[in-house]
């Protein structure tokens, strides 16, 4: 395959910086990304992943810090010089060029050969599975395919790194999946090295080697899904990571790692990865699926269990999302294989080890924590 990512060993982001008027945008990040790694930048609006992701292009100058490549300080170059791919959230094609002419247009740029430009055309248009419709104009295709063109448009010229913004926002549920395995593939297959911004946290489950989780300009948490899935070390990067259930609770003792907690009217009991004292305001975190609809009565050893009404009941396909509401007036939101009634008075359990305990306050982290997972 002659569409291979050109390669490098390291690029690192070394204590990068972006203020807007005075407004810290993007606060020392610090990460160092292998070739062949697939980045994934999540976080809500105005977290700073965007803006993180133009400064490596090169469209946004740094206020602080440095961007090296193998060693070399690439942050002074302009953007066409870094030779970066970038893929849009709005496709940004030439509406007035066909799909063979928005691919071929960086490489014009390049004075590639007319030769070796029409067979790299011809390739990545044949990777992206568009030759029927190499001569349509963008206005002629789906969403999908308009991204495909986009993408098609970027690998072709054989870049270093990908940057991709949020690529598959303006696709329905369907097309997302299907261009989500897409982009895997191509990424697996020609070698390449991603940076992908995104909100949506089955995205970045699904498609990072490693995940970054901003929040407000800074890292909360660098690591692989499974470790941020299964150990996020505060509650905002479990709030990402799929705990919905994020209850206020305060620390009433604890045992080691084992806190109990006065949450919702009644004590829970869970684990917590920082040191805690009784008196302590915490967030308790749980997953929907972590809750089991449970026989009235005392709960099973090792596990909580809250009396609570039937609000809302969703068929999601296999199971049920349920709401429900505690009799200290506390919303859970829970799965179930079983659909329970609106109105219906219901005892739901969960296990002590799957209760996570955070601290209430989210300070700014700790360098060894903004360098979690970075290689060495």
């Amino acid at each position: 395959m002659s569409i291979q990512a050109t390669r490098f060993d390291e690029l690192a982001l070394d204590h990068v910086a972006r203020n807007f008027g005075g407004q810290a945008a993007l606060t020392d990040l610090n990460l160092t990304i292998r070739s062949g790694e697939f980045i994934a930048l999540l976080g809500p609006s105005g977290c700073g992943k965007s803006t993180a992701l133009n400064c490596l292009a090169g469209l946004l100058p740094l206020t602080g810090g440095r961007i090296l490549m193998d060693g070399r300080q690439i942050d002074g170059l302009p953007p066409e010089k870094r030779g970066f791919g970038m893929v849009f959230q709005n496709y940004a094609l030439f509406p007035h060029l066909s799909v063979e002419k928005n691919i071929a247009f960086g490489l014009e740029m390049r004075n590639v050969p007319r030769t070796e430009l029409k067979a790299r055309v011809a390739e990545a248009i044949e990777l992206v599975q568009l030759g029927p419709h190499a001569k349509k104009l963008p206005g002629q295709m789906s969403g999908g395919q308009q991204q495909r063109v986009a993408i098609a448009r970027a690998v072709v010229l054989r870049p270093p790194l990908v940057l991709m913004d949020e690529p598959l926002s303006n696709l329905d549920a369907k097309l997302r999946l299907e261009m989500r395995t897409e982009i895997r593939r191509l990424h697996q297959s020609l070698g390449l090295t991603t940076i992908y911004v995104t909100h949506d946290q089955e995205e970045a489950l699904s498609l990072a080697d490693r995940l970054v989780v901003l929040r407000q300009g800074e890292v909360q948490q660098v690591g692989t899904p499974q470790d941020l899935h299964e150990q996020p070390v505060n509650w905002h990067v479990a709030d990402f990571m799929g705990y919905r259930n994020l209850l206020d609770g305060v620390v009433e003792r604890v045992s080691g790692t084992s806190v109990t907690v006065s949450v919702a009217g009644t004590t829970m009991t869970g684990s917590a990865k920082q040191p805690m004292a009784a008196g302590d305001k915490v967030k308790v975190g749980l997953r929907p699926e972590d809750f089991s609809i449970a026989e009235p009565g005392t709960p099973a050893a090792g596990s909580t269990a809250l009396e609570a009404t039937v609000e809302v009941v969703e068929y999601q396909g296999r199971e049920f999302a349920v709401e429900v509401r505690t009799d200290g007036g506390q919303a859970l939101h829970i799965r179930s294989p079983l659909a329970p009634a609106p109105g219906e008075r219901i005892t739901v359990s969960a296990p002590h080890q799957r209760v996570l305990v955070f601290p209430e306050s989210l300070e700014s982290p700790a360098p060894d924590r903004q360098l979690q997972g970075v290689a060495p």
